[in-house]
């Protein structure tokens, strides 16, 4: 069991209005590596925003500022233990894949702003950052502190 120290956010890298639910990304994830899985033991992330908007929860958790081992999610190397990772479907070009984009809809902006609002109020000391600010990657898409600064506070923003 480790404290919670940070809420980092990632996107599927999957193009703008593609359909991605949790059972896609367990599979992606969790399935054997002979069937194009990565053979994790447990996902990435412990929430996916749906295209509208929805919360699917992937990983049952507490709310308390421990990482349970049951909790702890594949997201980013080296933080997991430490880490809640959320993700949103989406984060691509629609016709290539390869190059990075904002692909939050107003349902997924809506929903991901109150949860990082919430989070903040029940872990003040969280540092919130995009999992592009801890590896060499483009995920989510965006710089989190330009998208949702406004709910995050200075001291929450550790590695901007």
């Amino acid at each position: 069991m480790r404290e919670l120290k940070y809420l980092i956010v990632h996107c599927t890298a999957t193009p703008e209005g593609r359909v991605v639910t949790g059972d896609d990304i367990r599979r992606w994830h969790t399935g054997p590596v002979s069937k194009g899985g990565r053979g994790w033991n447990q996902v990435g992330y412990a929430d996916l925003f749906l295209l509208d908007g929805e919360l699917e929860n992937l990983v049952e958790y507490n709310s308390d500022n421990w990482v349970q081992y049951s909790e702890i999610t594949n997201g980013a190397r080296e933080y997991n233990p430490y880490a809640r990772n959320i993700v949103y479907a989406g984060g691509t070009e629609k016709h290539d894949v390869r190059i990075a984009k904002n692909t939050l809809t107003n349902g997924q902006f809506g929903s991901m702003h109150e949860y990082i609002k919430d989070f903040i109020v029940l872990h003040p000391n969280i540092i919130v950052m995009g999992h592009n600010q801890v590896h060499a990657t483009s995920c989510p898409g965006f710089n989190v502190y330009d998208v949702f600064g406004c709910v995050i506070p200075i001291k929450n923003r550790k590695h901007e």
